[in-house]
């Protein structure tokens, strides 16, 4: 470069240092410029601005001999462009606080053509000025919650906390990162979120949940990443098990939807190790712990006081040294969040029918021959037990549980009223179901549902007790199906979900609906509704439920979760998900701007949660209603919300050191109450003979000495003599999960109970191994005849063997 050239260059010197950042163009000057001099500009920038970096990329290009691009730019610079530039500028500024709500993460894929690498980065990492307020006591270093509305971005927020925490790692000691998410599909979402935001980095990012740690080497893969996105549970196995040691190992834990951390949760049980960490091994290093929340709820508080005390020990059980809310940026967050509109709608209650009277009277005449049978009431008193409600169901499931461990001399007679008495309840039960289908869903639903259960039960163990049932029921069936095809019969509820949803679509065609019911039953029976509604088809509805443990044919699978989410963020045909509460929390669609809560209420922290699913602007919320009791009950949870503010207001108004010394006391409580279990004496497990029977016809399945357990959760039986005690059939979805492949269901082998056992499964080279439900048992104490019923595998009181493929070859 000529001495003129570097003069011309230093005339204009200033001006390029106002409008030039080195950042946008060091990456084409590498060529030119040495790694030094490029590190030193980049830490300028990073320092000092994009100024004082401009001026040392100046020096160092007025030093160089060879390069002309910048020189010979300046010299063809027509600056009369810029000047013709203020009419857009003042365009811009026009529309500028409408742009502030936009999220760039949408717009960024349509501009790629039109930004380099560098700018796109930048905006990605660019936070919102409350954004930095709520992540600023957790970049500090303390342990924080953060407590900010539903589509706020507090995962953004958790995202630069991270970065954060790995620039500023202290010299050779290496940063380990854990974000837990309570719900399979919100773990799928986060765990996107970080793998996009930081695969141009050099940190790496992994997830496990309960579906692929199966398959997953939990400690390598852990080890060899430095961010780890989980469901807790996979967690707290790991930590029980041994597979990883201690809490120690990480250096931030952030707790998805924190205020689960309650109870028995899992969220609980990983903060009790962290408390034996900090109070029983003081010198152990422990990770700082965000907490993630849009309410921290008020538990049962009554009161402001009581309603502080329950937030104290919240933040107490997340080593919490302060809340963190948006108070500064107040405005800055009222720009993004748009706060749907809450409209409750009561409705009138379902005029009682034909169809129910019908019901009813089946439900009488079958609970009168189970009394005939057998005192059923003694079974399980209730001073409540209307039909139709969900207390009788609770009732049902009380009277069977008491009738898998009746027990009396004559054990023929044993097995025929066990089984008489469960059929009875079965019945009983579908009723009910079909009760509580009518009063929410169509007359035809019902009727549907009770024809399939009929169905069924026809296909399988039909004895002479249950042809006498379905015979009851099939002589009303002609009267049944005329009440249900009758026009007179409406349910006013889906009358006015019928109004709500016509007049949403009409003002907005581009409206996005979430539908929230409590059953899947009911999901089924309103996809099935809009399908057949003229007015409501071309909503197209797709549903969103639980995996299903009990019943597997009604669950969802995670794939199929994943993409019915997928689908609907990305604009698909479905314009309306129905969906049960596996969508109330932490899921994100940005485009929704239509909540309907049907019949759907719960506490406070559920309120918010659901409401904060209507993101987009202008949205609403719905509570459609015939129960004066749901529209109080919501009503008190806009109230319990105002003290929840409240009280955390309080809490920010107190000195660092007072909070912190109730925290430490709470704390103590905690400890003490922790210490104090682990002192319980332990449920001694039982080493004598037992034997499993089949729950409903009491028919004996196997030795508890035969069972083994597969990889600490699924549990089979040797031997071929427990083969010929049950039957098969393919199963209606056969599918894998981890080591296993789904293949068949397994039945008793008694032609007149075919009781549900559980499934065959291919496990690794072993086929059709089967893996037994323990619900479907009653257990034997040989010696002494006792007889137990245990839900769940966990809260068995005799001790098993583990699974050995050695035993097998052998």
């Amino acid at each position: 470069m000529s001495e003129q050239e570097k003069g011309s260059l230093r005339l204009y010197r200033v001006y390029i240092q106002k409008i030039l950042n080195p950042a946008y163009v060091m990456c084409y000057m590498k060529e030119w410029l040495a790694d030094e001099t490029v590190e030193k500009i980049q830490s300028k920038v990073e320092k000092m601005g994009p100024t004082a970096g401009a001026e040392l990329f100046l020096e160092s290009i007025l030093e160089l001999t060879s390069y002309m691009g910048l020189y010979e730019a300046i010299e063809n610079w027509d600056f009369t462009l810029i000047e013709n530039l203020e009419q857009h500028r003042a365009l811009l500024k026009r529309i500028e606080p409408s742009l502030r709500t936009l999220d760039p993460g949408q717009l960024l894929p349509h501009l790629n053509e039109c930004l380099i690498d560098q700018e796109e980065e930048e905006i990605r990492q660019k936070a919102r000025s409350y954004q930095e307020e709520l992540a600023e006591p957790a970049l500090s270093g303390k342990h924080t919650i953060i407590c900010a509305p539903t589509g706020s971005g507090k995962t953004f927020v958790s995202v630069m906390i991270c970065d954060h925490h790995f620039r500023n790692m202290p010299a050779g000691k290496k940063g380990k990162v854990i974000f837990l998410a309570t719900k399979v599909p919100v773990y799928e979402q986060q765990k996107k979120v970080f793998q996009e935001h930081f695969q141009r980095s050099n940190y790496t990012v992994a997830g496990i949940c309960g579906g692929t740690a199966a398959d997953a080497p939990v400690a390598m893969t852990i080890e060899g990443n430095d961010i780890i996105v989980m469901t807790p549970q996979v967690l707290v196995n790991c930590l029980n098990d041994q597979t990883l040691s201690s809490l120690s190992l990480f250096t931030l834990m952030i707790f998805d939807e924190c205020h689960n951390t309650i109870g028995n949760h899992p969220y609980s049980i990983l903060m009790s190790k962290y408390l034996d960490l900090k109070f029983d091994d003081p010198g152990a290093p422990l990770p700082q712990i965000i907490g993630l929340t849009a309410s921290l709820g008020v538990g049962s508080a009554k009161n402001l006081t009581e309603t502080v005390n329950h937030i104290c020990t919240l933040c107490a059980s997340l080593n919490a040294e302060c809340i963190s809310t948006v108070r500064r940026n107040v405005k800055d967050l009222e720009e993004v969040i748009c706060k749907p509109r809450k409209i409750i709608k009561p409705v009138e209650k379902r005029p009682k029918s034909r169809f129910v009277n019908i019901i009813l009277d089946l439900m009488a005449e079958t609970e009168c021959l189970a009394r005939n049978l057998n005192a059923i009431d003694d079974f399980h008193p209730t001073t409540i037990k209307s039909f139709g409600t969900q207390k009788y169901e609770q009732w049902i499931i009380g009277v069977q549980q008491k009738c898998r461990v009746l027990k009396l001399p004559d054990k023929e007679e044993e097995s025929r009223i066990c089984r008489a008495l469960f059929i009875y309840t079965e019945h009983l039960r579908k009723y009910n179901d079909a009760l509580i289908i009518n009063e929410d869903a169509r007359t035809q639903d019902a009727l549907a549902y009770l024809k399939e259960f009929f169905d069924n039960i026809r296909s399988g163990g039909f004895d002479e007790l249950e042809q006498q049932l379905a015979s009851n029921f099939e002589a009303k069936l002609l009267e049944l199906n005329a009440t249900s095809e009758d026009e007179c019969n409406e349910n006013p509820k889906l009358e006015e979900i019928t109004f709500i949803l016509g007049e949403e679509y009409r003002l907005n065609p581009q409206t996005r609906t979430l539908l929230f019911v409590k059953t899947r039953a009911l999901v089924a029976a309103l996809k099935n509704w809009i399908e057949e509604n003229p007015r409501l088809r071309h909503l197209k509805p797709d549903v969103l439920m639980g995996r299903g443990k009990r019943n597997q044919n009604t669950g969802m699978t995670l794939p199929n979760q994943k993409g019915v989410l997928d689908s609907f963020k990305t604009d698909g045909e479905s314009k309306i998900l129905i969906a049960t509460s596996v969508a109330d929390e932490g899921i994100d669609i940005a485009s929704c701007n239509l909540v309907l809560l049907y019949e759907y209420t719960g506490n406070v922290i559920k309120m918010i949660q659901v409401r904060g699913r209507g993101r987009a602007k202008d949205s609403k919320c719905f509570l459609v209603t015939s129960k004066s009791e749901q529209a109080e009950n919501e009503n008190n949870n806009i109230l319990k919300e105002r003290m929840m503010n409240k009280a955390i207001e309080d809490i920010q108004t107190w000195d660092e050191k007072t909070f912190l010394q109730k925290i430490n006391d709470v704390q103590r409580q905690l400890k003490t109450m922790q210490d104090s279990k682990k002192k319980e004496p332990q449920v001694k497990l039982q080493t004598g003979t037992h034997r499993l029977l089949c729950g409903k016809c009491k028919a004996f399945a196997c030795d508890t000495e035969h069972i083994r357990v597969i990889e600490g959760a699924h549990h089979t039986v040797l031997g071929e003599n427990f083969r010929k005690r049950y039957r098969t059939e393919p199963h209606p979805k056969p599918n894998s999960y981890g080591n296993f492949e789904k293949r068949c269901k397994v039945y008793c082998n008694d032609a007149k109970c075919q009781h549900d056992w559980g499934i065959t499964v291919r496990y690794k080279a072993f086929e059709d191994l089967p893996i037994i439900k323990i619900e479907s048992f009653s257990v034997e104490d040989v010696a002494t005849g006792k007889q137990s019923y245990f839900r769940k595998w966990k809260n068995i009181n005799f001790a098993l063997k583990e699974f050995d493929i050695e035993e097998m070859s052998g």
